[in-house]
Order: structure tokens, then C-alpha cells, then sequence
């Protein structure tokens, strides 16, 4: 693997400042940094990206009603009980923040693969999910605009000359997937949302391999990669 691949070093130091990057890959990116300056550097940059993308969110003061509901529920329990309760909603908020912190960096992190990294970059998408491979690496960044999904491909993608890779969008009503059309396994596209797609529940996207063209029989033909939409 190359690791003075900018590229790459990007997509590691993101993963690596975001938490995703665990066990033994994450204690090899450690020593990367050791021996690489520039990974170093590219890591303080991504340091300050998430942390200044933590200062921009604002602090919500919940509804009076939020804490009498609280109150209600804890009401005759033990001390030690309602204690512990609290402590649960608070690393409930948490996990809720980091979501809201993961989406936007999800976003900043596909569009430092494909754009160049000093050009400003703005995004307003609906919902965004990040498909990745076995190995956690990102192959496509997917984001939902108004009337559009816009894809952008890593170089991570395996390019195949024989097959299209099909993007479906699974309803959480169990009926079956519904194509969103192909994706690209360069650069990026823009697909036009199908008229479903804001009237269902959606469970999953979830990508499939096909032959040239998309799938012969209107299903998913098999799937090699499910990913659940982040709202922002």
C-alpha cells in the first residue's frame, strides 16, 4: 500500500481523528505518523476540521416539557436508579451529537478525495451515507439533494469492465428494492430521485453488481454492500 498516496492519507487520517479506524490498522496509522511527516500534517489537518465543525454546532436548550417527562418517568424510582437513568440519556445525546458530527465530516471526507483539498467546498444535502467496503474503506460517498443523489466514487472502487454497480433503496415496509439507477466507479454522477423515494421509509440503500446495463430482471441481482442514510 502506498502511503504517500494523498489520497489514501487523507482517507486514514479522517477515519483515524473520527474513531473509525480501530485494532491494529489504527495503531499502524499511529506509526505512520512517526515515520511520515506529511501524514502527521495531514492528520493535524483533520484535527482542526473536526474540531471547528464541532464548534459550529449550536447548543439546543431543550423544551421545559423534555425534563418534566424525565422527572415523570424517573418518579418513585431509587436514587441510585434515577441516577444511572440520567447518566443514559446523557451518552444518548452524546451518541446523537457524534452522528451529527460523523455526517458532516462523511461529507468534508469524500469531497477531500475527490476535489482538491484547498478548494472551498460547500454541501446541502437532505441525507448522505458512506458506502464502504469489508475493510471499512469508503467507495462511495452518496448524498440526497431535493431532486437529485449525487455520487461520488473513490479510487477505492473496483472498476469492472463486464458488470455496473446498481444503487437500490430498500423500504423498511419490506417490499422489494426499488433501483435508484447505476453508479459510477469513477468520478461522480447525478441520478434524478425516483418518485418514492421521499413518500417511503427507507430502511437501507444497498448496492448490487450487475451485468452492463443494470439488472435484467428488475431486482437486485446480488448485493455486495448495504448502508443505512444519515439525516442531517
Amino acid at each position: 500500500m502506498n502511503y504517500l498516496n494523498q489520497e489514501l492519507q487523507h482517507a486514514l487520517a479522517a477515519e483515524y481523528v473520527l474513531g473509525t479506524l480501530r485494532g491494529q490498522a489504527r495503531i499502524r496509522f499511529q506509526k505512520l505518523q512517526l515515520r511520515y511527516p506529511e501524514i502527521k500534517q495531514v492528520t493535524h489537518q483533520w484535527e482542526n476540521h473536526i474540531n471547528s465543525l464541532g464548534e459550529q454546532l449550536k447548543p439546543v436548550s431543550p423544551d421545559p416539557i423534555v425534563w418534566e417527562k424525565v422527572v415523570a418517568r424517573l418518579d418513585g424510582v431509587s436514587p441510585k436508579t434515577a441516577a444511572s437513568n440520567v447518566v443514559k440519556l446523557q451518552k444518548r445525546a452524546n451518541w446523537w451529537r457524534s452522528t451529527t458530527l460523523f455526517a458532516a465530516a462523511a461529507s468534508i471526507l469524500l469531497a477531500v478525495l475527490m476535489l482538491n483539498p484547498q478548494a472551498p467546498i460547500v454541501f446541502s444535502p437532505d441525507r448522505l451515507t458512506v458506502v464502504q467496503n469489508a475493510e471499512n474503506k469508503p467507495l462511495w460517498l452518496i448524498e440526497v439533494f431535493t431532486q437529485t443523489i449525487d455520487i461520488k466514487a473513490t479510487e477505492l472502487v473496483e472498476a469492472k469492465t463486464l458488470n455496473d454497480y446498481q444503487l437500490w433503496m430498500v423500504p423498511s415496509n419490506g417490499n422489494a428494492p426499488i433501483s435508484l439507477g447505476l453508479l459510477p466507479q469513477t468520478g461522480h454522477a447525478s441520478l434524478a430521485k425516483v418518485s418514492q423515494f421521499d413518500s417511503l421509509d427507507i430502511a437501507a440503500l444497498a448496492v448490487s453488481i450487475e451485468p452492463l446495463g443494470g439488472s435484467p430482471t428488475g431486482a437486485p441481482s446480488e448485493v455486495l454492500f448495504v448502508s443505512e442514510l444519515v439525516m442531517l
